[in-house]
C-alpha cells in the first residue's frame, strides 16, 4: 500500500510539472507535436502520411 501511495504522489507531481504552462498561464496550451507544426521537420521536407499532400503546412 505504501508503494501505491508513493507512486500516486510521484505521478501527481509529474503531471503538475508537465502542465505548469497549461494550468497557470492564461491561454496556455501544450505545444503541438504534429509533424506539420515542427519547423525542423518541414525544413527537411518530412511530411505526415495522414496529411493531405496539397497543403502548404
Amino acid at each position: 500500500m505504501k508503494v501505491i501511495i508513493i507512486t500516486f504522489f510521484l505521478l501527481l507531481i509529474a503531471i503538475v510539472l508537465l502542465g505548469v504552462k497549461v494550468f497557470f498561464v492564461k491561454g496556455g496550451k501544450f505545444p503541438s507535436s504534429h509533424v506539420h507544426d515542427n519547423e525542423a521537420l518541414c525544413n527537411r521536407d518530412i511530411k505526415c502520411g495522414s496529411c493531405n499532400e496539397n497543403t502548404n503546412k
